[in-house]
């Protein structure tokens, strides 16, 4: 989701950007809903449809890095006029991609159920930080939780894409650098996802 939204701030700007993280955000609330209906557990006894995503999350990422492989050697220093009437893109790709990432699933399986689920975390317990146990103790299931855990998405999909852009701004050949590791990124995992879906389908075949 990172590169996506990376890719997208650098090339298009700031509005492109945070289109882009709204994407993967808009997924997270719908597998948000999902969990509260008990859907998404579906998928924890489904490999068939968990391979098949896996499958068509790797093809997608691929078609990505191509893409921005592609615009490596674009206009970088100011946003091209032409780049800016394509920027809604970038909400459909990082909602396509967060849509068809099952490990996307998996955490609205795990820490998502926990985050629903009424009780209480101890952070530093957790974490086996004795020395700090019980300091830090979180009450899940309560709507607090919930609407600070969407106010850090929503923090980090406006800071992230703002971080990009200022720094681009300073250091021009920062925009290829960044297309260059998003077409990286998306085909190594890309890849990733594919060698996952063969072993995962293989068996079922």
């Amino acid at each position: 989701m990172n590169a996506v939204i990376a890719e997208e701030s650098v090339l298009r700007g700031w509005t492109a950007g945070v289109r882009a993280g709204l994407g993967a955000a808009t997924a997270d609330a719908i597998f948000f809903v999902l969990s509260l209906v008990g859907v998404v557990g579906f998928l924890n006894d489904a490999p068939l449809v968990k391979g098949l995503m896996v499958g068509v999350g790797g093809v997608l990422m691929l078609y990505y890095a191509y893409g921005a492989a592609r615009e490596i050697h674009g206009s970088f220093l100011e946003v091209d006029a032409d780049l800016v009437d394509e920027e809604s893109a970038g909400f459909r790709k990082a909602l396509a991609l967060a849509l068809a990432n099952p490990y996307q699933v998996l955490f609205w399986l795990t820490v998502g159920v926990g985050l629903l689920e009424p009780g209480e975390i101890d952070v530093f317990g957790a974490a086996d930080v004795t020395e700090l146990a019980g300091t830090l103790v979180v009450e899940t299931g309560s709507p607090a939780l919930v609407i600070g855990f969407f106010g850090g998405i929503g923090l980090w999909v406006t800071g992230f894409p703002g971080a990009l852009v200022a720094a681009k701004r300073r250091v021009e050949a920062l925009a290829p650098v960044v297309a260059a590791l998003s077409a990286l990124l998306l085909g190594g995992f890309g890849v990733a996802f594919l060698f996952d879906a063969a072993r995962t389908l293989g068996p079922l075949v």
